[in-house]
């Protein structure tokens, strides 16, 4: 029973948390609608080993150290929003250009898991909802097996939310409407990279309590 607690009272955070519209969705919609169902999975598959990483990170005590050095803190927030910021600018700048499907199109445009994977890592505030999940459920008495059940379930949420985004941003009558409308999306996205970034500056100051 109170390992049902201890899931239920992280996860009633975690999920709605994970719902919100941030770099991760903004990441996985641009792939979908831009470079189609394949490229958005793997999208998908950065953002859910990103936020695994973060969510067993903080589990070995990430958070503690970044709530006892806030240097530390600093740094992370500033290199996440310059990266952010870095890649909006990219986004909105980008010439037009048509959708391109074929491998060797792919392959130039850059691998979608280390997107994904990076734009994950560049939101510190991942580190936040993780340190307050945990610290509110975790304790020196919970074993390793639950530790490991709930980096397991963060995985499998994130991989299975996002999977289903990806796959209706993706879908032919969407790609249609929006085919013509690329350049757009990929602005668009570099208005919520760069103001996300931005938000994320803003903070750096800000001290990470537990």
């Amino acid at each position: 029973m109170d390992t049902l607690i201890v899931l239920a009272s992280v996860f009633a955070v975690f999920i709605p948390a994970l719902m919100l519209p941030g770099p991760d969705f903004v990441a996985v919609v641009r792939s979908s609608m831009t470079r189609g169902l394949s490229a958005g999975i793997l999208t998908t598959l950065g953002v859910t080993l990103g936020l695994g990483l973060y969510a067993t990170l903080s589990l070995l005590g990430l958070s503690a150290l970044l709530i006892e050095y806030q240097w530390l803190t600093w740094l992370v927030r500033i290199l996440g929003g310059s990266y952010l910021i870095y890649l909006g600018i990219r986004l909105f700048f980008a010439k037009p250009a048509p959708i391109e499907i074929d491998p060797a199109a792919e392959r130039r445009a850059g691998n979608p898991a280390i997107f994904g994977f990076l734009v994950t890592l560049t939101n510190p505030k991942a580190i936040v909802l993780f340190a307050s999940v945990f610290a509110t459920a975790v304790t020196d008495q919970t074993p390793l097996w639950l530790m490991g059940v709930m980096i397991g379930l963060v995985m499998v949420s994130t991989f299975t939310w996002y999977t289903g985004v990806s796959m209706f941003m993706s879908s032919p009558p969407v790609m249609r409407r929006f085919q013509k409308a690329r350049h757009r999306i990929e602005q668009m996205a570099g208005v919520c990279f760069v103001a996300i970034g931005g938000r994320v500056l803003a903070d750096a100051r800000s001290p990470i309590t537990p």
